[in-house]
């Protein structure tokens, strides 16, 4: 604990004594400290971030609504930095989370230590459209998990990715894009990474995760890389559509959710290993303010049950198979009000016992400084295996630097 501290003390110490000899001009939203050499050696831009949550629910039972249960906590608190070192083709990203969700998940794979880094990586422009990645980030996976969650349109993401999404690992990647004529774009990623998911210190316990993505932009790109920001805040002019396929291969794998979910640990001190497969389609639309994305998923296991020794035929863990889906919108007024609405439902398959679910969200937000400074309030409906579950409601802020 006391490391972590006194890393991002140091970090901070750092940023205000460049922030003391020289800053270039900047605006809120761009970052607390915006600062490049004057021998053009490197760059740096910190930008801190807050997002605070109050949550109201009501959980049904026995035919009625219980009294409400209400909660006050930080969702999100981060640390962010990223720059260039050397050249603008080598860059980096450095993300450190503080808030208890940020940190979660310690376990003896982590060394029992808080998991205070997100991202880690360098970006390696090394030839025309090719970027080669080298660290920890978020995998290609589903563009609602790949869009920042300072980005997000809704208080938080759908139940599909909360229960599908691949989220980020350690290894490599490699990146690179391709121009048909004055619009058509085709975008590639590929990923080799550990498949234990974020801060694992004991290296690679099954196999290798093998990662895939393919973008097609048919009207040519969006404004700001608004694919991967959620809601129209730049009023597309003209259309603007992106079509999105994952193939994710674990091989080996040794969590009940690919890289994520809990470790499948065995009574002998061995560990479950199996292949898993996840595919996802997903889909972004823009224009004049109307925002539109919708997402498939799919998850599949060779071996999906784990049992810890023979003395029973219940298994111990039970890898999450079956499929997802989600589709959202939303229309962003010229006084950057929004309105907008979701649907997301996941559809387990029988073998994992694991409970179907349904949620119908409608949501409004105000962007005062974009995503970088807005107010956000939603509404929740959920259904368990068909039944009424629960009513929620969110409200928040969001104040990133």
């Amino acid at each position: 604990m006391k490391a972590a501290q006194l890393a991002i003390l140091a970090f901070l110490m750092l940023g205000f004594n460049l922030h003391s000899q020289e800053i270039s001009d900047t605006s809120f939203g761009k970052g607390l400290i915006n600062f490049t050499a004057k021998d053009s050696s490197f760059s740096v831009k910190f930008a801190p971030r807050i997002q605070f949550r109050s949550e109201t629910s009501w959980d049904y039972d026995d035919g009625n609504y219980e009294d409400p249960e209400q909660a006050f906590f930080i969702r999100r608190a981060r640390l962010k930095f990223n720059g260039w070192a050397l050249t603008p083709k080598l860059k980096y990203n450095i993300e450190l989370g503080l808030s208890n969700f940020d940190i979660s998940g310690a376990n003896e794979f982590t060394g029992d230590a808080p998991r205070y880094i997100l991202d880690a990586v360098l970006i390696w422009n090394f030839y025309e459209n090719f970027e080669l990645w080298a660290g920890q980030a978020k995998l290609p996976g589903n563009v609602e998990r790949v869009i920042s969650s300072g980005d997000l349109q809704f208080i938080d993401r759908s139940i599909l990715n909360s229960n599908f999404n691949i989220d980020r690992d350690i290894g490599l990647q490699l990146h690179h894009k391709i121009n048909f004529g004055k619009e058509f774009v085709l975008k590639e990623k590929f990923a080799l990474s550990q498949g234990e998911g974020r801060n694992i210190t004991v290296g690679n316990m099954g196999g290798f995760q093998y990662t895939g993505r393919i973008e097609v932009l048919p009207f040519g790109e969006f404004e700001k890389e608004g694919d991967y920001i959620e809601a129209d805040l730049k009023r597309e002019e003209i259309p603007k559509l992106m079509v999105g396929a994952v193939y994710d291969f674990n091989n080996d794998a040794v969590k009940t959710r690919s890289n994520q979910g809990d470790f499948m640990l065995l009574e002998n001190g061995g560990i479950h290993e199996t292949d898993i497969t996840t595919i996802f389609f997903d889909a972004v639309f823009k224009y004049r303010g109307l925002s539109f994305l919708t997402e498939y998923a799919k998850r599949d296991a060779d071996e999906p049950l784990a049992r810890r020794s023979n003395e029973t035929n219940l298994p111990d863990f039970v890898v999450a198979e079956g499929n997802a889906f989600n589709i959202q919108t939303g229309y962003l007024f010229k006084n950057n009000y929004e309105i907008a609405a979701r649907y997301s439902m996941n559809d387990f398959n029988e073998i994992t016992n694991l409970l179907d679910r349904k949620v119908y969200t409608l949501g409004a937000s105000k962007y005062i400084v974009g995503h970088k400074l807005k107010i956000q309030t939603d509404i929740n409906y959920a259904e368990q295996n068909g039944k009424q579950d629960k009513i929620s409601f969110r409200a928040g802020f969001d104040f990133h630097f």
